[in-house]
């Protein structure tokens, strides 16, 4: 199999999150792009240039911006591994591996200067290290985590540091020819969780004209110019996993996202964990699963309704408290997208899928990436190779779905 530059037809970029890799500084994300990328190049993408999703924390891009020796030292890795850069995950901001992190993954949320200022390195990190062919986008956080979010004023400042960004993305292409996009990824118990919540806030935060005006007057345009730019550098990334936790219909979703005019700038093909009916026999199996350092969002379906859970373990809690009731669950628990069941329990794949089918139709985004950043949480006996191999099956698996 080679990947190539693209998957052509217009199909866009394809990599996998190195997000699963230890990153948590640039020494450690180094260390991890030298032991792990080339062994996937070979396998995927041997005989062409192998795009790639960068992890850049805080401490990465403090390394990288500082450090002249650090950026020639990563574009000289590129060069000569024929590797290319099209995509950052921006979202954690601090430690992501080995230690509990839950919902400090959204902390600094975008009401701060600090996730301001981070994003805005990233961007100038990107503007280094990519070609002008290349449109880099930055995964970020879905602006907040939802119990934080107090009033309007949290709304309005999370908003207008949003437009702050996308002020410096402007002015960052005026200055070197680079365009970087940015892109808000929904995800369950965060202010953007579902998809219908962000065309909520797009349409009456972003594309408004209060929006368009506040964006104007921070980068001293005009709003003529103003509403296009916003589409140019501000969009979302489209988590089929989280959508799928929320038992949303994926592709009725995506043509949401569309008719509101909403860029889906990276298109992530992630599977979460899905049990079509609980029982009592199989929650030993199930708690397994709750020994983890993330959150585990979990939903419940029944005849009633969803109920949503911050943790795989308290959903569990709940459905025992009364089992008699006929229950469905999923939960954010990322299981590798070219498994249709793991162990006793499905997946869902089938949301992957779908997405990929519209995107071959009509393709929907020039950024494809896999994220399953879960694998040294997966329960041992659930793994199958090394972390190479496993990599290097996903990103088969998506490749077969657009191109077979």
């Amino acid at each position: 199999m080679d990947l190539g530059k693209t998957l052509g037809r217009n199909l866009g970029h394809l990599s996998y999150s190195t997000l699963v890799h230890p990153g948590d500084t640039w020494a450690e994300m180094k260390d991890s792009m030298q032991t792990f990328l080339p062994a996937v190049k070979k396998n995927v993408s041997p005989d062409a240039s192998f795009g790639i999703s960068l992890r850049i924390s805080a401490a990465s891009a403090k390394t990288l911006t500082s450090e002249p020796a650090e950026i020639a030292w990563l574009k000289d890795f590129l060069a000569e591994n024929d590797m290319y850069v099209f995509t950052v995950n921006a979202f954690p901001y601090g430690p992501f591996k080995g230690e509990i992190v839950m919902e400090r993954v959204y902390e600094p949320d975008w009401s701060t200067a600090d996730r301001v200022n981070y994003t805005n390195s990233v961007a100038d990190i990107l503007a280094q290290v990519t070609s002008g062919a290349n449109s880099p986008s930055i995964q970020t956080a879905p602006l907040a985590f939802a119990p934080n979010v107090r009033d309007e004023n949290y709304i309005a400042a999370f908003t207008t540091n949003v437009f702050r960004v996308v002020a410096h993305l402007i002015d960052l292409e005026k200055r070197t020819g680079r365009r970087v996009k940015l892109a808000l990824e929904p995800e369950p118990a965060c202010f953007l969780e579902t998809t219908d919540e962000a065309v909520d806030f797009f349409e009456a935060r972003i594309f408004s004209r209060a929006g368009i005006t506040e964006l104007a007057s921070i980068a001293d345009i005009p709003m003529s110019e103003a509403e296009g730019l916003i589409r140019r550098f501000l969009g979302v990334v489209f988590d089929i996993g989280h959508q799928a936790v929320g038992f949303e219909d994926i592709p009725a979703s995506l043509n949401k996202l569309v008719d509101a005019g909403i860029p889906i700038f990276k298109l992530q093909e992630a599977a979460a964990l899905w049990v079509e009916k609980l029982s009592t026999e199989i929650i030993p199996e199930l708690r397994v699963f709750t020994d983890t350092i993330y959150l585990s969002q979990s939903t419940l379906r029944t005849a009633a309704g969803i109920t949503k859970y911050l943790n795989l373990g308290e959903a569990l809690d709940a459905f025992e408290a009364n089992p008699s009731i006929e229950t469905e669950m999923r939960t954010h628990f990322h299981v590798p997208v070219f498994l249709e069941e793991i162990g006793p329990f499905k997946t869902t794949r089938f949301a992957v899928e779908q997405a990929l089918a519209m995107h071959k139709a009509t393709p929907l985004s020039d950024h494809l990436e896999i994220e399953t950043y879960t694998w040294d949480v997966l329960p041992a006996h659930l793994k199958t190779g090394d972390i190479t191999e496993y990599v290097s099956r996903e990103l088969e698996f998506v490749r077969g779905e657009l191109l077979g």
